[in-house]
C-alpha cells in the first residue's frame, strides 16, 4: 500500500512539475508575456523584453534568464542571466553568478566565475577559467587562464614577471595568463 502512495505521490509532482515547463514563451515585458516569469521555458523564447528559467533558445531585444538556465540566448540589446550555460551573444551580455560558455559581444561580464570564452572590446569576470579575448580584459583572479588583448589586468596576480612560467603580471600587453 505504501509504495502505491509513494508512486502517485511522485507522478502528482511530476505533473506539477510538467505543469510549469513550456515549449514556446512569448513576451513582451516579464509581466506581460505568455506564460508567468517563474514558468521554466524549454524550446524557445521569443522577447521584446522576456525573463524566465530556461532551457531555451532565447531571441529578443532583451533577455533575461534566472536561476540556472542554459542555452542560447541572442540579443539585440542585452542578455542578463543569474547562471548561465551556453553562449551568449549581444552588445551587452551580462551573468551575476556563474557563467559556462562563450560570451560574444561588445562588453561581457560575469560576476562570479566564467569558465570558457569571452569575446569582446571589454571583457570582465570575477574568477577565469578559460580565455578573455578582447581590447580590455580585467579578472579579480585568472584562476587559470589566459588573456588576449590591448589591455590585459589580473588583480590576484601580485608581483611583475617573478612567477614566471606559472604567471605573467598584474597587468600587460597582449597576453597574460595564470596556470
Amino acid at each position: 500500500m505504501k509504495a502505491y502512495v509513494l508512486s502517485a505521490w511522485i507522478m502528482g509532482m511530476a505533473a506539477v512539475a510538467a505543469a510549469e515547463t513550456r515549449n514556446v514563451q512569448f513576451s513582451l515585458t516579464p509581466d506581460k508575456a505568455h506564460y508567468d516569469r517563474n514558468d521554466r521555458v524549454h524550446g524557445l523564447a521569443l522577447s521584446v523584453w522576456g525573463e524566465n528559467p530556461q532551457a531555451a533558445l532565447a531571441l529578443g531585444f532583451v533577455n533575461g534568464s534566472t536561476y540556472e538556465s542554459c542555452g542560447v540566448s541572442i540579443g539585440l540589446v542585452m542578455n542578463y542571466a543569474d547562471d548561465w550555460s551556453g553562449v551568449q551573444c549581444a552588445p551587452v551580455n551580462y551573468v551575476s553568478g556563474v557563467f559556462a560558455g562563450w560570451q560574444v559581444g561588445v562588453v561581457n561580464v560575469t560576476d562570479i566565475r566564467m569558465d570558457g570564452l569571452q569575446c569582446g572590446v571589454v571583457n570582465y569576470a570575477g574568477r577565469v577559467r578559460g580565455v578573455q579575448f578582447g581590447l580590455v580584459n580585467y579578472a579579480r583572479w585568472v584562476e587559470r587562464g589566459v588573456q588576449l588583448g590591448l589591455v590585459n589586468i589580473n588583480r590576484a596576480c601580485e608581483s611583475w614577471f617573478t612567477g614566471l612560467p606559472d604567471e605573467a603580471a598584474p597587468a600587460t600587453v597582449l597576453l597574460n595568463w595564470s596556470l
